[in-house]
């Protein structure tokens, strides 16, 4: 598969097959849109370069459809100064097949066919594999967040001893409510494009592409794991101020017997 995706880069669109390519750079995009030519779509930002288009969503994703390998190269070459350094760029592949007499959506071979790439074709398309390909850096962003719990957690069930590091602890559950907001309110995994508004004769083109990816099992799996992080985190955080307002009120107690003890040792030297 990988090497009938490197061919179709390296010499351009073959007849009736085309490349996909979804690649997440950073958690949030600006572009140029002055003087831009050949714009489809301004929600998703969408332009047409050359015979293939590319798709800019806001919250990190960019979407190449029908580019060959230079083309790719220039389009992404805009957002060099934003792609994130926190790690390496995920990115998925598919290839378009297109075949005017047969159903559109997922073929068994792992391709997509469409009996025609068209403008609304193209946003359906980028719209599913954006949020695909989103969810999957999250996804890493949430499991790394699990290796960070797991610690504490063995400690408290083994020892009985709770974390102390609080920082550490109001951090992750930071993290969850930014993954949170990032999965639920910028992707938006439940909500269908608009263009299917304009087009409704493929919402179910658009139902079998977001069934063959996952995008909604995904999102609430995903949206499962950052509620346990963040009950956990506060669970943690809550048994730290309780030993903490513990020992508070044991350093009172004893300054209240000490100061009885002075202030008898006192009255009886008088």
């Amino acid at each position: 598969m990988l090497k009938q995706v490197e061919k179709t880069i390296s010499t351009g669109a073959q007849p009736g097959l085309r490349h996909a390519r979804a690649l997440f750079l950073a958690d949030r995009l600006t572009i140029d849109r002055s003087g831009r030519s050949g714009v489809v779509s301004t929600a998703p930002f969408c332009f047409q370069s050359g015979e293939g288009y590319v798709a800019v969503f806001r919250y990190g994703a960019v979407i190449l459809i029908g580019l060959p390998r230079e083309a790719e190269a220039a389009a992404l070459a805009q957002f060099s100064g934003q792609v994130s350094s926190s790690g390496p760029i995920d990115e998925e592949r598919v290839d378009i097949e297109l075949l005017p007499d047969q159903d559109e959506g997922p073929s068994t071979n792992g391709t997509i066919r469409v009996r025609e790439l068209t403008v609304p074709h193209v946003l359906v398309l980028a719209d599913v594999l954006a949020k695909s390909v989103a969810l999957a850096r999250y996804e890493k962003d949430i499991a790394s967040v699990f290796d960070t719990i797991e610690p504490a957690a063995n400690t408290l069930a083994t020892k009985g001893r709770i974390p102390k590091n609080r920082k550490a602890l109001l951090q992750l559950v930071g993290s969850a409510l930014l993954a949170q907001h990032r999965v639920s309110g910028r992707i938006a995994f439940a909500e269908k494009p608009d263009i299917l508004w304009e087009h409704p004769q493929l919402g179910r083109f658009y139902d079998r592409l977001e069934d063959e990816y996952e995008i909604i099992e995904r999102g609430v799996v995903l949206n499962g794991k950052m509620g346990v992080i963040a009950t956990a985190a506060e669970t943690f955080t809550d048994m730290i101020d309780t030993a903490r307002s513990a020992r508070l009120e044991l350093l009172i107690v004893v300054l209240i017997l000490a100061e009885l003890v002075i202030a008898a040792f006192t009255l009886f030297r008088h």
